[in-house]
């Protein structure tokens, strides 16, 4: 699917659930930080989220639904990879450029799994307990560009 077709399904709740994976959040993020900024797309991938899952019924559980740290911390991941870079390429070629998001383990290299999936997380944007979320030519990774475990 591309991404055209992606952003629109998704803002018009019309994605089947069973393609609203972790790397089609991605996607979605990436696009919108490309497009508007961070600050922008953290309110638009809230705000699209929140309308998929009523659309989808999906409930709301600490291990279900919109969670307000996890996505500002993957967005805030995305947006550091394209400060670092000048991109104008699709998502799913940004994506295949950066493979570490795609495992959802690398937000427990910066937040505990207590602090990650609490209520307060959930609901809040929390900063991490283990290490600093990166910044701009700033993330702890090896000579191959790997985050760092």
């Amino acid at each position: 699917m591309d991404d055209a077709v992606l952003l629109t399904e998704f803002e018009e709740c019309t994605l089947p659930l069973e393609l609203w994976t972790h790397r089609a959040h991605l996607r979605v993020g990436y696009m919108y930080v490309r497009k508007y900024g961070l600050d922008a797309a953290v309110e638009r991938m809230r705000s699209g989220i929140q309308r998929f899952n009523a659309a989808g019924q999906i409930p709301e559980a600490i291990d279900r639904g919109y969670h307000e740290t996890v996505t500002q911390a993957w967005l805030r991941l995305i947006s550091t990879y394209l400060a670092d870079e000048s991109s104008d390429q699709c998502s799913e070629s940004f994506l295949d450029a950066h493979p570490d998001l795609g495992d959802k383990r690398v937000l427990l290299q910066f937040y505990s799994r207590e602090r990650i999936m609490s209520w307060e997380a959930k609901r809040g944007f929390v900063e991490p307990d283990l290490a600093p979320l990166p910044v701009a030519s700033g993330f702890p990774s090896d000579e191959a560009g790997r985050f760092s475990w």
